[in-house]
């Protein structure tokens, strides 16, 4: 279930969910901090093959969601690893108090990663707000839904209308055609985001539905943030 992309760097791709009456690809995204501990983005549905296969890479120590959408699972993720600290993006602390998060991420990098994990929050659209992270080591971009860039045959006739209507189908994917459209009153804020994005210089992107982008991550960058 692992693919590794990198020195500590792996994804995992999850099942296909329902959305809006498309199906999303998922992926979660695994870093190996030098202390060995494991980073975890976007925790997907927890399964014992899933968990022997991190819990041999070392122990599960941060689970992260990184916007108010990717936190279906984290209930489960905390069960099973109680000791880990939950990180939440803004606002979802008070979409889910059920939770116990330790930490709500902010612009910069937390303490416990900023050495080989850079951090931002792109800015700009009132309707949700995504912490975007840069894993420095192997240059990957780490995105959740900030570019989507879905294979065409992922969907059927009129779904794939839809995708390509809506700007997510690969090899051209970017921020779907509703949230491009909540940062109307906000390009400012998501240009000086972008530029953050920019001067991390990603040769790789992860995105957490369709197609990563291995190899001239910055100018993929560049293409699907035209819009901006």
């Amino acid at each position: 279930m692992l693919n590794k992309i990198s020195d500590n760097i792996w994804i995992i791709d999850g099942d296909a969910v329902p959305f809006f009456g498309m199906p999303y690809t998922t992926r979660m995204t695994l870093v190996r901090l030098q202390n060995s501990m494991l980073w975890v983005h976007s925790p997907l549905k927890i399964s014992d093959n899933l968990i022997e296969e991190i819990s041999a890479l070392g122990e599960v120590k941060y689970l992260v969601a990184p916007n108010k959408l990717h936190h279906l699972f984290l209930s489960d993720w905390l069960q099973k690893f109680p000791n880990a600290i939950c990180c939440a993006p803004p606002g979802l602390e008070k979409k889910r108090p059920d939770i116990n998060f330790s930490k709500v991420l902010g612009m910069q990098s937390e303490n416990e990663w900023e050495e080989e994990i850079n951090q931002t929050i792109f800015k700009g659209s009132p309707a949700m707000e995504e912490v975007v992270f840069f894993h420095k080591s192997s240059k990957t971009l780490i995105l959740t839904d900030l570019i989507e860039n879905f294979k065409p045959e992922s969907f059927n006739w009129w779904q794939r209308i839809l995708a390509k209507l809506t700007g997510v189908l690969s090899p051209n994917g970017k921020t779907p055609a509703d949230w491009r459209l909540s940062f109307i009153f906000g390009k400012r804020e998501a240009k000086k985001s972008l530029s953050i994005l920019v001067e991390w210089k990603p040769e790789n992107i992860v995105v957490s539905h369709g197609e990563c982008i291995f190899g001239n991550g910055l100018e993929f960058l560049k293409r699907s943030f035209s819009w901006v």
